[in-house]
């Protein structure tokens, strides 16, 4: 088990070392390389010629008339020390800004990812207890419908009526710019009333899915042995359906739940420019869209390295709340 570990841990860190030299790469593929096109933006701004390649260092961590590999070796040590450069469009450390909009993302992403496996999962229990009837059917039938829908589609049709038309939520941001206590419960308030809309567009769209995971799984432990040894036990219906059947139907989608949150967070990139939240998303976006190289690799790397994090997460917990699967032969799968 030990040795499983250390196996899981060290492939951890190959990934990310992977991502991180993948990002390098790719950058540099762009057409006309990221050097050309800041030679040209920083001469624009009118300073001189001779300072144009310190400027790029300093932005960078990398030498630009410095061979490859050189640039490589910097930058990996660099991003070793949580040092991404400067952004060009802020003028600001790309970590100090990665720091400032990544809490309002990892909100958006838990809170409606959380919410979105309670509701299904409930929903998906109800669904198998009364299978075959006419909630189920009706449920069922959402839930398909509810999954065939974009979330991007979603955040727009929100945006139309619950902020433009009814004026129920803010169209835009993050809370009441007008509340100068971030520790008060107004604050509090404010950040759930401007997070409300992304974090239900992403909601609903995602209830159907898991509620049709949960009833099937659920409808499979229902027809295991041990569930008709509860029964001519004599147990009562709702220990067996908490205990047996809802314990045991869950546990498959704790995977799915730890590895949806890391997809989510790429996922943003959309959200957050429809509804103009100062997240991660919408800093990558406004990078891309100003070729601040800086800045789109660093949100780039977190986004990617909080995924890799997730799937180690859930591979080295899912056989501490499933005794059944051992770490042993969970090895093996990969």
């Amino acid at each position: 088990m030990v040795n499983y570990y250390v196996r899981r841990t060290a492939r951890v860190f190959v990934t990310i070392f992977g991502v991180m030299s993948l990002t390098f790469g790719l950058i540099r593929l762009l057409p006309g390389g990221p050097f050309t096109l800041l030679r040209t933006q920083l001469l624009q701004q009118g300073i001189p010629a001779e300072q144009v390649n310190q400027q790029i260092e300093n932005l960078q961590n990398v030498r630009p008339d410095a061979p490859l590999h050189e640039q490589y070796i910097n930058y990996m040590i660099s991003a070793v020390q949580l040092d991404l450069g400067t952004s060009i469009q802020y003028s600001r450390p790309v970590t100090e800004v990665v720091a400032q909009a990544a809490p309002w993302t990892i909100f958006i992403v838990v809170v409606s990812t959380i919410l979105m496996f309670a509701v299904g999962i409930v929903l998906g229990a109800i669904q198998a207890y009364w299978e075959g009837s006419k909630f189920d059917t009706i449920a069922s039938s959402l839930s398909i419908v509810g999954m065939s829908i974009p979330f991007y589609v979603a955040a727009i049709l929100l945006l139309l009526f619950m902020s433009y038309r009814w004026g129920l939520f803010p169209a835009s941001g993050t809370a009441n710019p007008n509340i100068e206590n971030h520790w008060s419960l107004d604050y509090a308030i404010s950040v759930f009333r401007y997070g409300a809309l992304p974090i239900l567009s992403y909601t609903i769209v995602g209830i159907g899915g898991q509620a049709l995971a949960m009833r099937g799984n659920s409808i499979q432990v229902l027809g295991e042995d041990f569930v008709e040894v509860a029964r001519l036990r004599g147990l009562s219906d709702s220990r067996i359906a908490l205990r047996y059947v809802a314990r045991n139907a869950i546990l498959p989608m704790y995977t799915g739940f730890l590895l949806l949150l890391g997809f989510r967070l790429g996922g943003t990139v959309i959200l957050e420019q429809i509804f103009n939240y100062p997240g991660l998303g919408l800093y990558l976006l406004d990078a891309v869209n100003s070729n601040d190289y800086p800045m789109m690799m660093g949100t780039f790397l977190v986004i990617t390295v909080a995924l890799v994090i997730g799937v180690y997460v859930a591979d080295l917990t899912y056989s501490m709340i499933d005794p059944r699967i051992s770490s042993g032969d969970s090895s093996e799968a990969y």
